[in-house]
């Protein structure tokens, strides 16, 4: 039992159509006229031998048109073939001969007395058939009244039943008369299969057909093959293409049913499917059901390619057949349209896979090809601009011609074609002078011509450099500015960069004292800051002396952009006193790693002689030491009170502008935590003597600090 033959309808889309044929019972050949004509068809076939063209010496049939029908020709009622219908359409050919003036009146006497031969005209029709692998040609004789002569007019037509096909052949038909008096009538067609005819009850052939119906599932293509699990059929995949053969894509053997999963990339318009039963002399089916689908189309476009064959050749590549024109444009460098050549250069139909030739006198690399179809662009390529190198900033000159040598000049922008002497704002009309001298002087290059219009290329480099040249001077000043600055403040930087340098000066009483300046000098480093302390040097300031190592860290300290902490306990306010009254006969210093006695012989003349501002500063802790302590002198620098003063004293270390507020907060807080420590072991020792009317213990100081750094 034979699958219905709805299955093959395409849930992609169009359904074919299916054609119910007229039935003929008999073996035989048949001809029959239109009324007004007689006909006769000779028994067999006759030699196809058209001859050559003759004059005809009158009015002759000829036929004019071929116009043909599928019918069934059948021995039984469920054996039938395919079989080609054909009508000829036959018109009159020529005139009668017009008699001389003074035979006319007797020249109609005679015509009643003519012979009742010359009362018909008569024709010898031949009908060829191409099938492969069949061949016929039959002979119609067909006769017409005189009196339905009209010469130009169709007298009627005859028809014959009918040639035997095979389903799916390609069949080709000629019609003219013996003797020839026009070239023959021609007709090709492409019979239907199995699919496109309803026979599948009629025609033996198509029982055992493997039925494909074709569905989409998302992205997916499902081909699914109808078919019993032992029959085998052949399967291909190929495209259809109207130019060459085809090109099989895929060919396999396999046994039903199947079914095969194609992606949606993998289709193309014409791209068609062919099965059949692998059997001998069997009907092959093809089916193209993605003629229409517009993912098919997508893929065709994507898989086109443009290709220059020579400077002036070049074709368009794809897999199927295009509807498409090409057009030739100008591609300026920095992005935008492409502006369209046309006018001048007209469109021009573009035919696959066939070399098209560009009328061109010189290539350039800013002339493109853009294809477009249904008046969308598809592709754009500039074609020429591998073998001559990037887009140039050049100028496209239109020509026009007139009479007498006349001419006028244009340049075409993306506001349209400027006339080179304007008032317009456009570059081509500011230098509309300098190019019409440049293709005076023939420094532009002529791109195409015809009798009244020529299309040309100039450079505009040496203008882009003399407008730039300005601005590229003052670029390189704004530039050299810039080093200089940067060079200026490239030392400022690293400092940031690595810390700020500290060095921190005290006097060393006790070890308590020297653990409470170690504590502060190992949060300073923490914040970052690059803190120098003798503490930490104690081998160099053995070799070296007290005098010689401050000397030597005050220097390089001041020179880095850094700050010098003075640290005032009781002792170094003592040594200060002492110095101030005594001057160079002063005691020596306290010990041998005392730095601080040993520093006030180079840090008074900063201060007596105004230079300390900027390059010191003071500190004392709470609990040690008053304020009013320190000497008056020293006061010319900021003092501050350890720890209550924590974020001022941080501040003034790390320079101004170097953290926000609420990070200093945080930096104080830490430090104030790494004191506190340091600060409770210090004032629990024995002979450091707090200050009278300051009863303040180190864990008040502490909190007292972090309060002001919140």
């Amino acid at each position: 039992m034979p699958v219905p033959w709805f299955l093959l309808s395409l849930a992609l889309g169009r359904s074919p159509m299916v054609l119910s044929l007229e039935k003929l019972m008999g073996p035989q050949d048949t001809a029959r006229c239109s009324p007004g004509l007689s006909c006769h068809l000779w028994d067999g076939d006759v030699l196809c031998l058209p001859g050559s063209i003759v004059s005809a010496p009158g009015p002759v049939l000829v036929p004019t048109r071929l116009q043909t029908e599928l019918v069934l020709r059948c021995h039984q009622e469920t054996d039938c073939d395919l079989c080609v219908r054909v009508s000829i359409h036959l018109a009159v050919h020529g005139h009668w001969e017009e008699p001389k003036d003074e035979d006319r009146s007797g020249r109609a006497a005679d015509l009643e007395l003519e012979e009742p031969r010359n009362a018909f005209l008569q024709a010898q029709v031949v009908l060829s058939f191409q099938a492969y692998p069949t061949a016929r040609c039959v002979l119609l004789e067909v006769q017409v009244p005189a009196a339905l002569v009209q010469p130009g007019q169709s007298v009627g037509s005859v028809v014959f039943d009918c040639f035997e096909a095979a389903l799916g052949a390609e069949v080709r038909l000629w019609s003219y008369t013996q003797p020839r008096y026009q070239k023959e009538l021609n007709l090709t067609q492409q019979l239907p299969d199995c699919k496109g005819l309803e026979v599948q009850d009629s025609i033996q052939s198509c029982w055992a057909l493997p039925w494909l119906s074709v569905s989409a599932d998302g992205d997916d293509v499902h081909l699914v093959l109808d078919v019993s699990e032992e029959q085998h059929f052949g399967l291909s995949l190929y495209w259809n293409q109207v130019q060459g053969p085809t090109k099989p894509l895929w060919h396999s053997n396999l046994t039903g049913p199947r079914n095969i999963t194609l992606n949606h990339t993998d289709l193309f318009p014409c791209l068609c499917i062919q099965v059949w039963p692998l059997e001998p002399d069997s009907v092959r089916t093809s089916l193209c059901p993605f003629k229409e689908d517009p993912r098919a189309h997508r893929n065709l476009w994507r898989a086109a390619r443009l290709r220059l064959l020579s400077p002036q050749g070049w074709q368009l590549n794809a897999p199927c057949l295009l509807l498409a024109e090409a057009t030739l444009c100008w591609q300026a460098p920095g992005g935008g349209p492409c502006l369209s050549l046309v006018p001048p250069l007209s469109r021009e139909n573009v035919t696959v896979n066939k070399t098209l030739e560009l009328p061109l006198l010189n290539v350039h690399p800013n002339l493109c090809v853009q294809v477009s179809s249904w008046e969308k662009l598809q592709l754009q390529e500039c074609l020429w601009a591998d073998s001559l190198g990037a887009l140039k900033d050049d100028m496209l000159l239109l020509e026009t011609r007139g009479p007498q040598n006349n001419r006028s000049l244009c340049a075409l922008e993306p506001s349209g074609c400027t006339p080179l002497l304007s008032q317009a704002s456009t570059r081509a009309a500011r230098l509309g002078e300098q190019l019409l001298q440049d293709l005076q002087s023939g420094q532009c290059l002529q791109l195409w011509e015809d009798d009244l219009r020529a299309l040309w290329a100039c450079p505009m480099d040496k203008y882009v450099h003399q407008r730039w040249a300005l601005v590229w001077l003052a670029c390189l000043l704004l530039a050299s500015a810039l080093f200089l600055l940067f060079l200026v403040k490239r030392n400022q930087v690293k400092a940031v960069a690595r810390g700020r340098a500290t060095l921190l000066v005290y006097s060393a009483e006790d070890s308590g004292f020297e653990r409470l300046v170690g504590a502060l000098a190992s949060a300073l480093c923490q914040l970052p800051l690059r803190v120098a302390v003798d503490l930490w040097s104690r081998r160099e300031l053995s070799a070296q002396g007290p005098l010689a190592w401050f000397h030597a860290q005050r220097r390089q300290t001041l020179q880095e952009g850094g700050v010098v902490v003075l640290l005032f306990s009781p002792g170094a306010v003592a040594l200060c006193h002492e110095w101030l009254q005594d001057g160079a006969s002063a005691s020596a210093p306290h010990g041998p790693h005392d730095a601080f006695a040993a520093s006030l012989s180079c840090v008074l003349p900063d201060f007596l002689q105004g230079r300390a501002p900027g390059r010191y500063v003071g500190a004392y802790f709470e609990g040690l030491l008053h304020s009013e302590a320190v000497p008056a002198l020293f006061r010319s620098v900021p003092v501050f009170s350890l720890p209550s003063q924590l974020p001022d004293f941080l501040r003034t270390l790390q320079g101004p502008g170097t953290l926000r507020p609420g990070r200093l907060g945080e930096r104080a807080k830490r430090v104030s935590r790494a004191l506190q420590p340091a600060l409770d072991s210090c004032f629990s020792l024995p002979g450091i003597p707090g200050i009278p009317g300051i009863p303040r213990t180190a864990r008040g100081l502490a909190r007292e600090a972090g309060a002001t750094a919140r």
